[in-house]
């Protein structure tokens, strides 16, 4: 079928789904695969509980009118979201790096949206699949899309770029995250980096933290780039005022405390707020959009818990942010502390020396009640408790009466780290 036509289809719909547990009534279906499911065969189920039309890519599953008959669902999903998007006119402005994109997407969301109409990535739908469904809620009306890119290799973000034509583009950092799929750090910086060559290319606009020195390296060349620094006077001024432990910062005579923790989150809060002052946001309204900005999903989420301060950032881990979460956690006034970290996964080749590093890290900065767990945690050498598993820390843990304390809990999502909140 034609695109123009399914574009059509889709705008008589109120929304789109890919999970038949998901189906809202008059919602696009699209019959996606995997390696475990063939989406095909749940779309007469998709169109029972109330969708209007879905789209397939095997000919003997189509029924009727509604199921509509395409060489490549997923093709045609990404297709449908550029045509879609190109429909709309909205300005995006496109986001990657190894650390904080959810967080500072939420961030740039939140000061946007106090005076424009926008939409952003929900949760961290940002691959090729969740780019193009952010992309397709985007509605003529739209004035900024807010678009995040994950990648774990190398041309995985150009991929992603020519989906959201960006017109404006933000990384937050090159850090050791997905050192497997990108072959080291040297690759990290050279995958991100494509986001701001699509831009180049395309003489779009390009958003950069000064005080990154790669990032300033890689950027001299562009010439439509704004900027933000706390050094640098070519730069927009923004000041990092404390971080005991939740962000405090100055930009212009706005004094802003934020409800996050964490010297690390400094630079989301920058990018935010020099993205505001690009599209003219009152400063009265980034204060209030940032101070009101309460982070949640595991990410660096303050706590209490039956009389202990807990630090929850377990949403993921990795070298990079890793250090940076006990950078802070070392900075706060003089307390009891207890750090729990769980492995670090996709670190490839180098996982025993990053997790080796990372012991050494809790050393130099005096943490030393420290609870180390994971296959990898446990083979480095290291005076903190170590344990193969979660199931390891749990029996010590149930056995043990831990003193209230300030806590840190840190790990890859696949370690589910939060469980130890069950266990105070």
């Amino acid at each position: 079928m034609d695109l123009a036509l399914i574009h059509q289809h889709f705008l008589s719909c109120d929304s789109v789904s890919t999970d038949t547990r998901k189906i809202t009534p008059n919602c696009m279906f699209f019959a996606l695969k995997g390696p475990n499911f063939n989406g095909n065969a749940f779309a007469e189920q998709a169109l029972a509980q109330g969708a209007s039309f879905a789209l397939i890519d095997e000919e003997n599953y189509k029924i009727s009118e509604k199921t509509i008959l395409v060489d490549n669902v997923l093709e045609t999903l990404q297709k449908l979201s550029i045509y879609h998007r190109n429909y709309c006119k909205t300005k995006i402005v496109s986001l990657t790096g190894s650390n904080g994109k959810t967080t500072t997407k939420e961030l740039i969301h939140a000061v946007l949206s106090t005076t424009y109409k926008t939409i952003a990535t929900i949760g961290n739908l940002n691959n090729h699949i969740g780019v193009p469904l952010t992309l397709l809620r985007l509605t003529p009306d739209t004035e900024i899309g807010i678009v995040e890119m994950g990648a774990n290799h190398q041309g995985e973000i150009a991929f992603l770029s020519n989906l959201a034509q960006p017109d404006f583009g933000y990384i937050t950092n090159f850090g050791k995250a997905h050192l497997e799929g990108f072959g080291g750090i040297e690759g990290v910086i050279k995958g991100k980096s494509e986001l701001y060559s699509y831009l180049k290319k395309h003489d779009k606009l390009i958003f950069l933290n000064a005080d990154d020195p790669i990032q300033l390296e890689k950027l001299a060349p562009y010439i439509k780039k704004i900027g933000f620094s706390q050094e640098l006077q070519d730069y927009y001024q923004i000041q990092l005022l404390s971080a005991n432990p939740k962000v405090r910062l100055q930009f212009e005579d706005i004094t802003v405390q934020t409800q996050l923790i964490g010297a690390y989150n400094f630079t989301n809060c920058c990018a935010a707020i020099t993205i505001g002052k690009y599209f003219n946001v009152p400063k009265k309204s980034i204060k209030k959009a940032l101070e009101n900005y309460n982070p949640k999903n595991n990410r660096s989420q303050l706590l209490e818990k039956n009389g202990h301060h807990v630090i929850l950032d377990a949403y993921n881990a990795n070298p990079t942010s890793t250090k940076a979460a006990l950078t802070s956690f070392a900075a706060l006034p003089n307390q009891s502390k207890i750090v729990f970290l769980g492995d670090m996964f996709e670190v490839g080749a180098t996982a025993h020396q990053e997790h080796q590093a990372i012991a050494d890290y809790l050393l130099e900065l005096g943490l030393n009640n420290a609870y180390l767990v994971g296959e990898n945690y446990n083979k480095v050498k290291t005076m903190a408790l170590q344990f193969k598993n979660f199931e390891a820390l749990k029996k010590h843990l149930n056995a043990q009466v831990i003193p209230k304390s300030t806590l840190l809990i840190k790990g890859s999502r696949g370690m589910a780290m939060e469980r130890i909140l069950d266990l105070l």
